[in-house]
């Protein structure tokens, strides 16, 4: 690893650091420096120390497993199917989990069964993608995308559904999910052991990705397994993506994007893309979730209505310096 990359990766670390301090600091009711970090070692319990250590860090530790595992796909995915414009939504996962959290909401149901259900839906959507682009026929890059992108129509219809059936009273929080919300964040332990395995997986694979963005023809000359190597790079991304949608909804962009900023700094190299992709999303979406929370507080707005008035522009200035090129 060259300097470069050494430099990049510590500006990240200090970055999600930064960060993760304006999370805890930023809100509807103020809390100064001294108080957040005497929050962390004092037995005396008080609404400020309940404020910061049970609503802020866990809300924000959740948007950084949330933005890693979003970018780790979306980084994975660009490389699987040679698709500048591939994210982690694009192979109808999110669909599934969706569907799976609004009859969860439907039912009445509180958070951890809505997770679950989020889950198995994005799971169920996984196989049936998967299974249907193999069919009786060869498993391309092109058969899964099309499947994908027919099966997260299909998803689309069914939500349209479940909203128009829905009461007023459960609308709101379905169209919160749907938009992204890290209000429902209970738990980032699972989300955080996902987020190291997609790591500890993808780091040995990461040459062989390099060659896979080549071209398939060469990376077999050079003797790589590429059917096994698509296959584990497809189970992973949508293990990723699953678990990120579980835990805070649809949120865009953050997959989509920030692959593409992280090239855009001249490293292409997936053996520093993929970790560097993890600190800059993870980042990236505590500062989107920070001011959803803060920009017309009390109230607060779904995160992925940040994410995409932050991911928009970013998108469409790549589009003009031409840095979206084909993988």
């Amino acid at each position: 690893m060259n300097t470069r990359a050494i430099s990049l990766l510590l500006i990240l670390t200090l970055t999600t650091g930064a960060s993760l301090l304006l999370a805890l600091y930023s809100g509807s009711i103020d809390i100064s420096w001294q108080e957040i970090i005497s929050s962390f070692y004092t037995d005396q319990k008080n609404m400020k120390q309940q404020l910061v250590q049970e609503l802020r860090l866990p809300r924000a530790l959740g948007a950084f497993i949330a933005g890693g595992l979003l970018a780790l796909a979306g980084a994975l995915l660009q490389v699987l199917l040679r698709n500048p414009l591939a994210d982690p939504y694009v192979l109808g996962i999110s669909g599934g989990a969706a569907v799976g959290a609004l009859l969860a909401i439907l039912v009445g149901a509180g958070g951890l069964v809505i997770s679950g259900s989020a889950f198995i839906g994005a799971f169920c959507s996984m196989l049936l993608v998967f299974g249907i682009a193999h069919g009786q026929g060869s498993w391309t890059p092109t058969r899964l995308l099309l499947t994908g992108i027919i099966l997260a129509a299909g998803w689309g219809a069914v939500i349209n559904f479940i909203l128009v059936i829905s009461p007023d009273q459960t609308l709101r929080s379905m169209l919160f999910w749907l938009m992204g919300d890290l209000g429902y964040v209970q738990s980032t332990t699972p989300g955080f052991i996902v987020l190291i395995f997609g790591l500890l997986i993808s780091l040995p694979i990461a040459r062989s990705l390099n060659i896979l963005a080549q071209g398939e023809l060469q990376a077999t000359s050079l003797g790589i397994e590429t059917r096994r190597l698509r296959i584990i790079v497809y189970l992973l991304a949508s293990m990723l993506t699953a678990t990120a949608v579980t835990m805070a909804g649809s949120i865009g962009f953050v997959g989509l994007v920030v692959p593409h900023l992280i090239r855009m700094m001249g490293f292409s190299d997936n053996r520093i893309l993929l970790p560097a992709a993890i600190l800059f999303g993870g980042s990236l979406l505590i500062l989107a979730d920070t001011l959803a929370r803060t920009v017309i507080a009390p109230q607060q707005l779904p995160v992925g209505v940040i994410s995409a008035v932050i991911g928009v522009p970013l998108f469409l200035f790549l589009l003009y310096r031409g840095q979206i090129q084909r993988l």
